[in-house]
């Protein structure tokens, strides 16, 4: 059997030709000869064909500033184009694989793992497990909406070509409508005219719940029931295992333009948006619901529940029972959308909660059993039940996010008024005294009362004073967590609870309205989880706030500040490490641990397949219940077409499924103290060698003259500012853009450096080639780090950022590039050694991916090194120059 009709190579070369046709229609012969040019010069010294890039460098440096601007274009346009080419590969893959039986981490062998177990421990994985999406503002999104809507449409084209049988004159308009696309995408300006606001983010995020998500999770429901029946004899019950969250709207940490009206707008639209949602369903459930009530028997249940409606709404009632005389599920089915269209009205009628609306839909399918039509049941009445349970009344529960000192600043400013100097207290002083404030009865201070308050003061208390009515209007579910950026101590967990105790949005010990999650992400932090979480567990008001909530407690990892202060390999070995003890300190206090990863795209800031980073977690903190950031290219990456966005949440459930089954079986992991010991060696001596990197006089200067660090904070990527201060250090300096401006220049440091001093310490202390091996071949743990760094070190190209280099000053570059260099070409090697392979990465696509783009990012780099070079750029040379930062995002297909 045929899938499809056209392979990767197809859609490349037909859309480069296409563009080409364009580009000449658009432009002219003169400029697609030059984009022919420069193309061709790259791809002959990638084939060995030219000693240098000289002669591309002269032609590029000698176009004129619109001929230099039309290159960068042609380029940028190219790669977008091939993105949705190979996008439409990995469906192929998908497709094939799965009707082959031949796919990876599907949930058929999920479901044959779990049949090792008994029916009673099969049962307790799926109840165990829940997976929480956390979609993120983050700024490294470098596409307009604009420019991703057009590539939308080519896209599902290109789908239409590959899968459907045409006639030639289909065909034909086919094309004729992509090349309308892309004509258009050429006519349309590529680089943001203004900085996003928040609520474009929010509406961004929307977009991909509302347009793929809500569809794709039933469906992976389905898969995963037929894929238990065909293992698991027996009733298995499939609970809820998914819940979508967003801090699109409602992250603060930085970001002064998320105001209180932004989070309510955002928490206003989204249940607007899956209220609509629900209706269309049930809309579509009623042409499907035709039973004639005299000739089937509804049951008193279902008879109660209609009689219920009936007389909450007696003049819809009326009116279903006109449009759809003796059809009882019709009726029903008109009342359930009355009272969804009635959710959050001043009319009376709508729903309270979601438990509602799901019993609605449990009566229905009891009554659809009880006549025989099961399937009916399974193929139209559960995927809703399952998205309602899914997506709730909220379609993603937000999150809330400030930085720890504003809490703290803010708890001072109101506590003056009250003769109190809370700065002055130390720390036990503030748990004290923040203890003793929740367990009382009476309001310490009055969070309305902001006039004497300084602004950023206000604006915390205001958000506290606001969370009540939110709770109030949208439920308790839609907006029931709050992040702490940078706790360092049990106060500042304390100083939440205190703010939330003031806004009666916790009233203990009966009622806690909110998680409160620690965000541990400096090494003080990580080291000292005993220190805070032991004291909080132990402190009187939190343990009733644990107990309110179920005794679990979420506590995020930073991956990406980590990372920065600490380097990739001491980073994820620290992270590792306190994972282990934080379960472990939760086990001790009889607290079940949900961990929430704090990951970006890149693989420096916590990237890489998330499958393979869900089983490679230590055992001990694999309790089910998972939480992840989901943020800026990766989003559209991840979630824009829905057949990939089907294969990442199975893939997630696949591998959550079988960690729990695994965690269950050896709650703790095997892991030699040898390996332990060689880690701690390497893990000190690499972050010795960053830190002194980073420390360097100087070094501060080199980042900023040989990356486009300057041109990256300018962009309107994101609401955010890109720095906390404006400052010009690294600490201040955002994870996201010390990323993209390494990424930019070829030389992805934050994903590799300081491994290879690491690891020559190791063996230098005595350890062994053959235990590295070892710890590769039986450790996912190490396995997954190293795999990540190889990922990185094939994107990086020494010869580009060594252009790069050359922009700094003499002294900056000479020092500092062959010390980059050097641990790049040792990283490397030893790697490859260890993994006992040729090459670095071990994915064949990466390899074909790169032969295939690297050709045509080069021109990017050359005209970006010139620009940058520039002292005083024309506008048209400034546009350019941003210009070049979309193109190779588009072409490394990452920014941060």
């Amino acid at each position: 059997m045929r899938l499809h009709n056209r392979d990767v190579r197809q859609d490349v070369r037909e859309l480069g030709a296409l563009l080409g046709t364009v580009l000449e229609e658009q432009t002219s012969r003169r400029s697609f000869e030059t984009v022919e040019s420069s193309r061709q010069a790259a791809i002959e010294y990638r084939s060995g064909d030219r000693e240098s890039r000289d002669s591309l460098v002269t032609e590029l440096e000698g176009l004129s500033p619109h001929q230099q601007r039309i290159v960068a274009r042609a380029f940028t346009t190219y790669f977008e184009l091939i993105n949705l080419a190979e996008e439409r590969e990995r469906v192929r893959t998908i497709r094939t694989e799965s009707h082959e039986g031949t796919l990876d981490d599907s949930l058929e062998t999920a479901a044959a793992e779990l049949s090792d177990a008994d029916i009673e421990t099969v049962q307790q994985v799926l109840d165990d497990v829940l997976i929480e999406p956390t979609f993120t503002a983050h700024p490294t999104e470098a596409r307009r909406k604009t420019v991703k809507s057009k590539l939308r449409d080519i896209s599902t084209s290109l789908e239409t070509l590959d899968e459907r049988l045409l006639t030639d004159k289909e065909e034909r308009q086919l094309w004729r409508d992509i090349d309308a696309e892309v004509t258009s995408l050429w006519q349309t300006p590529q680089v943001r005219n203004r900085q996003p606001e928040p609520e474009d983010e929010a509406r961004n995020v929307q977009w991909y719940l509302e347009n793929t998500l809500f569809e794709v999770v039933g469906e992976v429901y389905d898969e995963l029931d037929d894929a238990i029946d065909a293992e698991i004899p027996g009733d298995i019950d499939i609970p809820k295992l998914f819940e979508f969250r967003s801090w699109a709207g409602s992250d603060r940490d930085g970001n002064p333009y998320v105001t209180p009206d932004v989070t309510a707008t955002t928490l206003e639209r989204q249940r607007s948006v899956i209220l609509e949602q629900y209706r269309t369903q049930l809309k579509r459930l009623s042409g499907v619901l035709s039973q004639d009530g005299s000739r089937i028997d509804a049951g008193s249940e279902f008879q109660a529940s209609l009689e219920r409606d009936r007389d909450r709404l007696p003049g819809s009632a009326r009116t279903a029972e006109e449009r759809y005389p003796g059809e009882p599920y019709r009726q029903k089915l008109k009342l359930m959308r009355e009272r969804l269209r009635r959710v959050g009205d001043v009319r009376p009628g709508g729903y309270d909660d979601v438990d509602a609306l799901l019993a609605d839909l449990e009566v229905i399918a009891t009554s659809l059993r009880n006549n025989g039509a099961e399937s009916v049941v399974d193929a139209h009445v559960d995927p809703i039940r399952r998205q309602v349970a899914t997506f709730g009344f909220s379609l993603a529960s937000l999150d809330l996010r400030e930085h720890q000192a504003k809490h703290t600043d803010a708890i001072a400013d109101a506590l003056e008024a009250e003769g109190i100097d809370y700065h002055g207290l130390s720390e036990a002083e503030r748990v004290e005294f923040l203890t003793d404030a929740v367990l009382q009865d009476e309001s310490v201070i009055d969070l309305g009362d902001t006039d004497e308050l300084s602004a950023d003061s206000a604006r915390v208390l205001r958000l506290f004073d606001s969370l009540a009515d939110w709770q109030t209007e949208y439920g308790v579910n839609a907006i029931d967590t709050y992040c702490i950026s940078m706790t360092e101590e049990p106060s500042h967990v304390l100083e939440v609870l205190f703010l939330a105790d003031q806004a009666g949005v916790v009233s203990l010990p009966e009622h806690a309205g909110i998680d409160i999650v620690p965000l541990l992400e400096t090494e003080y932090a990580l080291s000292g989880a005993r220190r805070i979480m032991g004291s909080l567990f132990e402190n009187e008001a939190y343990a009733q706030v644990l107990e309110a909530r179920g005794r679990t407690q979420e506590i995020m990892l930073g991956y990406s500040d980590s990372n920065k202060e600490n380097g990739f390999l001491a980073a994820n070995w620290s992270l590792y490490k306190n994972q282990r003890r934080l379960g472990e300190i939760c086990d001790d206090h009889d607290v079940t641990m949900r961990l929430f990863h704090g990951r970006g795209g890149s693989i420096s800031r916590g990237g890489g397949p998330m499958n393979e980073a869900l089983l490679a977690l230590p055992n001990s903190t694999v309790t089910g219940q998972v939480k992840f950031t989901e943020q800026g290219e990766a989003i559209a990456e991840k979630y824009a077409n829905p057949r990939i966005a089907e294969r990442n949440i199975e893939q997630m459930l696949n591998a959550q499924l079988r960690a729990r089954k695994q965690a269950i079986d050896q709650p703790e992991e095997e892991v030699h103290e040898e390996w332990i010991d060689a880690m701690e060696t390497m893990a000190d001596a690499a972050r010795r060698e960053y830190r002194d990197l980073l420390e360097s006089d100087g070094f501060v200067q080199y980042f900023e003259q040989a990356t486009p660090i300057t041109v990256i904070e300018d962009l309107d990527l994101g609401s955010r500012p890109a720095s906390r201060s404006g400052e010009r250090t690294v600490e201040d300096l955002r994870a996201i853009p010390w990323v993209f401006s390494w990424t930019q220049s070829r030389c992805i440091l934050p994903g590799w450096y300081a491994i290879a001093t690491g690891v020559e310490a190791y063996l230098e202390d005595g350890g062994s080639m053959e235990t590295l091996q070892e710890m590769y071949d039986e450790w996912p743990f190490f396995q997954t780090t190293l795999d990540n760094a190889a990922l990185s070190l094939s994107r990086t190209e020494l010869e580009i950022a060594e252009r790069y280099a050359e922009m700094a000053a003499d002294d900056l570059r000479d020092r500092f590039f062959p010390r980059v260099a050097g641990e790049y070409e040792r990283t490397t090697d030893l790697i490859t050694e260890i993994g006992q392979r040729e090459t670095l990465h071990t994915r064949d696509w990466l390899g074909e991916n790169l032969e295939r783009r690297n050709p045509y990012v080069d021109p990017l780099n050359m005209l970006q090194v010139y620009l940058l070079n520039r002292t005083h750029r024309t506008d048209i040379e400034e546009r350019t120059l941003r210009l070049t930062v979309k193109g190779i995002a588009a072409g490394m297909k990452n920014t941060g």
